[in-house]
This record gives structure tokens, C-alpha cells and sequence, in this order.
């Protein structure tokens, strides 16, 4: 693990210790990873400038040699507010639990999947958007959330008829006003289908 993994691995514990962190709840920790390396390139004014995430690594841990307590602090009240939001916007489903209410969605999606694959800087445009959705305080789920605001989009086919560029900046444009749209709204945003499985006593 990584500096950012380790001390986020700590912080999420202290904050709940009911999270398996190195087992069933691993993808809390990825996804807390990733939002928090977004929040500091938010922050650090690095979005769209193809930082890597070890040189915010490297950035962040020298920033702890230096400030210790102040980082210590820092993380405690982020993570606070992370999960307090990963509760508010991410529901689990269990089985075909709302099956129906996600059809259309997933056919949008996949109609988009051809589309994003093709897709021509698509990381910093993932990025314009995630830089978006934490500028109006939504810090949880930030790439997934970005990347599928964008495929809706593709999905859609509201600008077939448009050239490549028109196509992309019209995406970009209704991503960046749906973003800012949902970070005003409440609920869940983010759906994880599990296996009923995963709640059974003794389940590997």
C-alpha cells in the first residue's frame, strides 16, 4: 500500500470500526483513494495537467514530514465528511432489487460503451467534470460519477448530426450542468448491485 492507502486505512477505521477495510469493504477504500487524489488535484490546482498520483504521493507525504499534526487533522475531518456522504449516495442493491428501474440506464450505457471507447482525451474530460463535482462539495463516487454522467451523455443521441468536437464539447457542456445539478440534489447517486451471498453468515 501507498501512503495515501495507509493513512486513509487508519482514518476510515477510527471513524467506523465496523468496516472490514482489508476484506468485504475494500471497495471503500479504493474508492476513497481515488476521490481523495481527485479532491487534491482539485485543490492543488493540478486537474487536466496529467499529474500522476505518485507525484501527489510523494507531494502528500513530504507534506506530512513537514506538518504532521496539521495533516493528522486534515484527514480526520475529510474522511469524516467522505463517509457521511458515502452513506448518503451510495446504496447497495441486493439481487434483482430495482431491476426494471435500471434497464434503461444500462441500455444507455452500453449504446455509449463503442462511443467512450473511441473517445479522444477522455481523462482530462473525465476530469473537467470531477474538478466540477467537487468545486459544489459532492467528494464521494467522484470518477465514477463523472465517467457515467459522460456516457449518458454519449448515450444519448442528442448530437448524432454534430462533428466530433461539437459532439464532444455539447457532452462535456450538459456532463458539467449535470454535475452541478446533482450535487444540489439528495439520495443515493451511486448503485452496487451484490450477491445476496454477501450477507449470509459464513460467507467466504
Amino acid at each position: 500500500m501507498n501512503f495515501v492507502e495507509i493513512v486513509l486505512t487508519e482514518k476510515l477505521k477510527d471513524a467506523d470500526p465496523a468496516l472490514d477495510i482489508m476484506g468485504s469493504d475494500r471497495k471503500v477504500l479504493q474508492v476513497a483513494c481515488q476521490d481523495f487524489t481527485n479532491y487534491l488535484k482539485f485543490q492543488w490546482q493540478l486537474i487536466g495537467k496529467e499529474a500522476n498520483n505518485f507525484e501527489l504521493v510523494d507531494k502528500m507525504e513530504l507534506f506530512y514530514k513537514e506538518n504532521p499534526q496539521e495533516l493528522e487533522a486534515f484527514l480526520t475531518v475529510w474522511v469524516g465528511i467522505w463517509l457521511k456522504k458515502w452513506k448518503e449516495r451510495v446504496k447497495l442493491l441486493i439481487g434483482n432489487q430495482s431491476q426494471n428501474k435500471w434497464n434503461k440506464v444500462a441500455k444507455t450505457l452500453a449504446n455509449a460503451e463503442p462511443l467512450w471507447r473511441s473517445l479522444q482525451h477522455k481523462q482530462e474530460i473525465m476530469e473537467i467534470v470531477v474538478g466540477t463535482l467537487v468545486k459544489n462539495g459532492e467528494i464521494c463516487g467522484t470518477e465514477i460519477l463523472s465517467e457515467n454522467l459522460l456516457k449518458m451523455e454519449l448515450g444519448d443521441k442528442c448530437c448524432e448530426t454534430l462533428s466530433e468536437k461539437e459532439q464532444v464539447l455539447t457532452v462535456l457542456n450538459n456532463a458539467l450542468r449535470k454535475a452541478r445539478e446533482m450535487s444540489q440534489s439528495r439520495g443515493p447517486l451511486i448503485f452496487v448491485k451484490i450477491d445476496k451471498g454477501y450477507y449470509s453468515p459464513g460467507t467466504e
